[in-house]
């Protein structure tokens, strides 16, 4: 439903006539909601009310039982009435599964409208990866607002994607109809730095009128205020509450994500400690899985955990509708009242979020938790050859040095990097890698730079028994593998460049799991329990190989183990990098 028209849709025709001859009881309704509660996120009340709808329009916010006259009446006693949620920063790609897809599952969970940072397929495919993000999302009964990616690669100069993103190409791509804003802004370096490539980007997305969107980890103090007077309007990396507080006194728009439930119960008590609900909070998924997005959902997942670390449910609602229309410059969005878009969440109880009904622009378009108007396949899935390699041996995942010994640089910690040392001893020219260290290798796939495996060393990783590949990597997607055993390492890479990307897993010389990703090495076009039941299958095996120890160490941090954007060293193609300081070292000490 993202098309160019919305939301000047609301005032063709003689649409807001016939709104008003409805609410003054001239003319019937098309849709009238009746004996439900109604979540009203503008006043934090909930109080029994019918709502009238006219078209795309909500006409008529009355009460209950006053009116019947109506095409069709829907009985919603016992239910809570509210807006449509609103994900304010989100990458369908993280999902495995094409935009088609993803709606399909989301809506009938109560999501109407999602803003979609594409930076994955812009890594991977560049511009014509951003044409085929606007185009795929459009016709769906999921609004999805589409931003343009803004550090392709995330970390210029320490690591190489698929294409390169400077400010010409922002330009351009601010200048489409269905680019809303600029996508979160992970070259903070370059940011702070005042680099002439971020300033151009910054400075093309302030001169749009648009939003511009922000990736803030680990700045503090005048770091934050920095990043803020740059223009940088939001930010939805939180550490911890104080770091919170700290954005949002800088006057962040903070689109809180529930991913990281060891953050949210001290962020949700220092927002139980302040007078009212920040304008400024918004809800975001950020990134899910596709066994966790169809198992337990999207935001209505945020949603859930908020309130069960102790967030009322009118103000986790108000984050998640009002204050993100506000956020997105929406004002047709965010309520349910008389003028705005019949965006409308009907759930089952302020628990669970269960939505029994939802309607988009005033048409139902799911219902008890199944999709209405599931959309045709498109005729060719684009980007099916992105792997740009050749088959890999055991022997390009060696570390090789000279003498007895060699000094070498590791990655120590699985998510707050740091750097690490040590001395291992060196047999026939390759270095021995302790059972107690991991080796990741990063190969670029994308045909522009050496595909020659960088094999870097991980420690407090545990011990591992095999190997896992995947070409899901923040941001540049290049194609990582860890593992103890060079060999399997090769059976898992092999794996994926033969199907077109995705994930494997190897153990003994053998593939023991593959989950194909062909779009992009990043997303399938299957439904997406399928796709979440073959991730599953994938985590099984995964768990006979590695040593997990959640939160930190997890599964899920495969996938970010090389985001050079962040502080501390990663493994990129290039060598170890450091996000903050642009240093860059070779696991081979000199």
């Amino acid at each position: 439903m993202t098309e160019p028209s919305e939301p000047q849709d609301l005032n063709a025709g003689d649409l807001r006539d016939r709104a008003v001859r409805a609410a003054l009881g001239q003319a019937p309704f098309d849709i009238l909601l009746t004996g439900g509660q109604l979540v009203n996120v503008a006043t934090s009340e909930i109080h029994a009310a019918d709502i009238g709808i006219v078209g795309a329009l909500v006409a008529s916010v009355h009460a209950p039982g006053s009116r019947s006259d109506a095409a069709q009446m829907i009985d919603c006693t016992g239910r809570f009435i509210a807006p449509g949620l609103i994900d304010t920063h989100m990458h369908i790609e993280s999902s495995m599964v094409t935009p088609r897809r993803y709606a399909e599952t989301v809506v009938p969970q109560g999501t109407t409208t999602v803003v979609w940072d594409p930076h994955e397929v812009g890594n991977v495919a560049g511009l014509n990866g951003v044409r085929w993000a606007c185009e795929a999302s459009s016709g769906l009964d999921l609004r999805v607002l589409v931003l343009a990616p803004s550090c392709v690669p995330s970390a210029p100069g320490i690591e190489r994607a698929g294409a390169e993103f400077n400010p010409p190409e922002m330009r351009e791509m601010l200048a489409w109809p269905k680019i809303h804003g600029v996508a979160e802004v992970m070259d903070m370096r370059g940011v702070l730095n005042r680099s002439l490539k971020m300033t151009g980007i910054v400075g093309a997305g302030l001169a749009s009128g648009k939003l511009v969107c922000g990736h803030a980890r680990g700045l503090n103090g005048a770091e934050v205020q920095g990043f803020a007077a740059a223009g940088i309007g939001s930010d939805h990396e939180i550490s911890a509450a104080e770091d919170f507080m700290d954005k949002l006194r800088a006057g962040f728009t903070i689109e809180l994500r529930g991913s990281h439930d060891y953050v949210l119960p001290g962020v949700v008590a220092a927002l139980n400690d302040l007078p009212h609900l920040p304008q400024t909070l918004t809800v975001c998924t950020d990134d899910v899985f596709p066994d966790d997005l169809d198992r337990v959902g999207g935001m209505a997942d945020v949603l859930r955990r908020l309130v069960g670390h102790g967030m009322t449910p009118v103000d986790a609602l108000r984050a998640a509708t009002l204050n993100a229309a506000m956020r997105i410059g929406r004002a047709d969005l965010g309520m349910v009242a008389p003028g705005r878009r019949a965006d409308i969440a009907v759930f089952a109880d302020l628990d669970n979020f269960l939505a029994r009904l939802v309607l988009a622009s005033g048409r139902i378009v799911a219902r008890d938790g199944i999709c209405l108007n599931p959309t045709h396949a498109p005729a060719a899935a684009p980007f099916t050859d992105t792997m740009k390699l050749q088959p890999l041996e055991a022997a390009d995942f060696e570390i090789l040095a000279s003498g007895p010994t060699a000094r070498v640089n590791t990655v120590s910690k699985p998510r707050f990097t740091e750097w690490g040392n040590a001395e291992l001893a060196v047999r026939d020219g390759k270095v021995q890698v302790p059972a107690d260290m991991l080796r990741m290798a990063v190969i670029h796939r994308h045909g522009k730079a050496d595909p020659h495996p960088v094999v870097g060393l991980l420690q407090e990783w545990g011990n591992w028994s095999g190997a896992i590949a995947t070409t899901i990597a923040h941001d540049s997607h290049n194609l990582n593998v860890f593992g103890s055993d060079p060999a399997d390492m090769a059976v898992a890479a092999n794996a994926l460049i033969g199907c077109g990307g995705g994930m494997a897993v190897a153990k003994d010389g053998k593939l023991l799991a593959l989950l194909e990703l062909p779009v992009c090495g990043l997303l399938s076009d299957r439904p997406t329990d399928e796709v979440g039941r073959a991730l599953d299958h994938l985590r099984e095996a995964a768990a006979t190989v590695a040593d997990w120890l959640p939160p930190l160490r997890s599964f899920k941090a495969l996938v970010g183990a090389s985001l050079a954007c962040n502080p501390g060293p990663h493994v990129t193609d290039i060598g170890i990098c450091d996000g903050a300081t642009g240093e860059i070292r070779q696991t081979v000490a000199d």
